[in-house]
């Protein structure tokens, strides 16, 4: 009877990229795992199982140079390239070995050998039931087991991890081969960079011997603990529990501060742990994760960019030709005054036009233009206007003075402190402080939001144009957000309130990156005397997505088109509360509406509608940047979701812990720093 091992590996790790490669003390943990089996004394053959991603070469060569054999096979369905490894070498029983687990001892795999050959059995294996450390997990079982579950498994998960069907099905007979003492809460495989701290301590501690036995390892522990806390905040099976977007996630915190470039998008803001946090592709209303799975956008929509949806193709298709023409050159693109000239057909009241690809540009070109024009620093603020130091300068005197602007807890750290006392902070809709803002300080610039959660009141807008314009002041409409929610244009012109100055971008582009400063030609010239450019604002593809899209919105009236969704979908949530006797608050523009329950666990019940529509194919929060690939059948689908779980809220109200509900923990209220 052959017993082959087959050792699953590549270089493609997503938490810990070539880790198999990685070297202690010169020795790569693929030789070591290597050459720990290769003293089992039941063992006949040690095989490599890799993909034939050219990725894997290095790992190849490697191996074979030790004398090892080598099977190369599909990259994803790991049970179809066990199983023709075991064809390729003939294997009477197989053996599943992961790469990531180098401390595997050749004792205990002997010894279950053994028992699997007494037992007379089609699978044993130690994980079912765990109580040996995670890095000496074994599956013994039959070529005729794994023949069958390569013929009959059709899952991805069956196939992506090999022996889930052959457990799971209750078709062969199997047996669980337990510790009498458990030590499953201990960690010794390596699937990140803390796990191979681990194990690099625990080899060079009993280097230069490299044989030794788990039951020394755990004579270690008990000697020196410490030295295995490094890694004891990692789950056991961790990465069989993540999708490929979770564990990337988790490696792009290690890469980038924060995680991402965004914070809105951080998967600690949907439901930490457990958000996708990647897409392979996305379409209409539709995302598709990193592993194929498909969800139904009923959240923000790509921060707000996309009210045609994603991937309109009369937008792409614009963007393909310009691909295809050429995107920069020496030369300007046209289509910056073809863009230019729409712009100002939309808003009569303004001359020119300045281009720049993000809203935070646009914000800081603003006021840089506002000032120069002004000829004053000082600059009063009302609503969230990007990351630059300009607008972070208002938190160097009150660390709280942007509270009540969006994002609370805003640090300016690294903001020069000589900004201090240039920014100044006003509530909305209260004028009297605005007011008393301008007769206290200098203020050359007012720049406020059109509308961010509620309407003007008193007439607001109205004052805050006639002080501007009594005190010789600019004022500064930022649009990024509000701009095409409600009208072909801005906001401002539903209350027939005209700015000095105006800024658009968020859904001016489809998705595609395109921001706008317009504004009135004896303030826009003031960007002459100042100095305001940047190589990638001439490139052509935001420019020609932004006319597409303008031609799409006014052809389909997309704006009557959100604003009606977005009103339906604000009554129904209404509907559903009433019919669960939730209580519930509702914010934001019709299009970029919102709700909260007004209850101490509101942020939990935020994060069980996320975890729970997730598990339904919904991409959902408390919140909805709604688009016009919204059908009434998408809403129906989504409402009709939603409902079961409102009734888990009005349980919790009623007194059942939320918190047995939920996987992970609560989401992010707003701006924290991620460790």
């Amino acid at each position: 009877m052959s017993v082959h091992v087959i050792v699953q590996a590549r270089m493609g790790s997503s938490r810990l990229p070539k880790k198999v490669m990685k070297t202690i003390n010169g020795i790569p943990l693929i030789e070591l795992l290597f050459k720990r089996l290769s003293q089992a004394k039941k063992v006949d053959k040690v095989i490599l199982a890799t993909s034939i991603n050219p990725n894997n070469d290095e790992l190849v060569e490697f191996v074979q140079q030790l004398g090892f054999s080598v099977f190369r096979g599909d990259e994803n369905d790991v049970l179809k390239r066990y199983y023709f490894s075991a064809r390729e070498y003939p294997s009477d029983v197989v053996i599943r070995i992961t790469g990531d687990c180098p401390l595997m001892d050749p004792e205990l795999l002997d010894d279950m050998i053994a028992e699997f050959e007494t037992r007379n059995i089609d699978y044993l294996t130690n994980v079912i039931t765990p109580t040996y450390p995670d890095g000496l997990d074994i599956e013994i079982f039959t070529f005729s087991a794994l023949e069958e579950a390569n013929n009959k498994a059709s899952t991805d998960f069956d196939r992506e991890h090999v022996t889930p069907y052959i457990r799971n099905s209750g078709e062969y007979s199997t047996w669980n081969y337990a510790n009498p003492v458990d030590y499953s809460d201990m960690r010794w495989t390596v699937d990140e960079a803390d796990d191979f701290e681990l194990v690099k301590s625990i080899v060079e501690y009993f280097s230069p011997d490299y044989l030794f036995s788990w039951k020394d390892v755990i004579e270690l522990y008990r000697q020196n603990p410490a030295m295995f806390r490094v890694n004891e905040h990692i789950n056991r099976n961790e990465g069989l529990k993540l999708g490929t977007g979770q564990k990337l996630w988790k490696r792009a915190k290690s890469l980038i501060p924060g995680g991402n470039m965004l914070l809105s998008k951080r998967a600690e803001m949907f439901l930490p742990e457990y958000w996708p946090a990647y897409f392979s592709k996305a379409k209409g209303c539709k995302v598709w994760d990193l592993d194929g799975n498909e969800y139904i956008d009923m959240s923000i929509m790509g921060i707000g960019t996309n009210i045609l949806g994603y991937g309109h193709p009369e937008v792409d298709n614009a963007v393909r030709r310009t691909i295809d023409t050429g995107n920069m050159s020496t030369f300007n693109c046209p289509e910056e005054v073809y863009l230019a000239e729409k712009l100002i057909e939309l808003h009569p009241w303004a001359d020119m036009v300045r281009l720049a690809r993000s809203g935070g540009e646009a914000n800081a070109v603003a006021i840089r233009i506002a000032r120069a024009a002004s000829g004053r620093d000082k600059v009063a603020i009302c609503g969230y206007h990007g990351w630059h130091d300009w607008y972070l300068s208002a938190n160097l005197a009150d660390d709280k003075g942007l509270d009540g602007h969006l994002l609370p807890g805003l640090e300016p750290a690294g903001v020069p402190r000589n900004l201090k006392g240039t920014v100044f902070p006003f509530n909305y809709n209260n004028f009297d402080e605005l007011e008393a803002l301008v007769n206290t300080h200098d203020i050359g610039v007012i720049k406020m939001e059109v509308v961010r959660n509620k309407g003007p009141e008193n007439g607001f807008l109205e004052k805050v144009r006639e002080l501007a314009t009594k005190k010789n002041i600019v004022l500064i409409f930022d649009e990024c957000t509000s701009g095409f929610r409600e009208t072909f244009g801005g906001l401002h012109k539903k209350y027939g309130v005209e700015p000095d100055m105006a800024m658009f971008g968020k859904a001016l582009g489809n998705g595609y990156s395109i921001t706008a400063t317009i504004g009135r030609r004896e303030i826009m010239e003031a960007a002459q005397s100042t100095f305001i450019s940047s190589t990638f604002w001439t490139e052509r593809i935001g420019p020609t997505a932004a006319l597409a899209t303008l031609k799409v919105m006014e052809k389909t009236q997309s704006w009557d088109q959100i604003t009606s969704t977005g009103l339906k979908v604000r009554s129904r949530w209404q509907a559903l509360a009433d019919k669960h006797q939730l209580a519930i608050s509702h914010w934001g523009l019709p299009a970029l509406t919102g709700y909260t329950f007004e209850s101490v666990n509101a942020l939990a019940y935020k994060t069980l509608v996320t975890q729970e529509m997730l598990a339904k194919g919904f991409l959902a929060s408390n919140c909805l940047y709604v688009c016009t690939e919204h059908t009434d059948e998408v809403v129906d689908s989504y409402i009709e979701a939603l409902d079961s779980i409102f009734a888990l809220i009005k349980e919790c109200e009623n007194g059942r812990d939320v918190g047995e509900l939920l996987k992970g923990p609560v989401c992010h209220a707003g701006f924290k720093r991620l460790n």
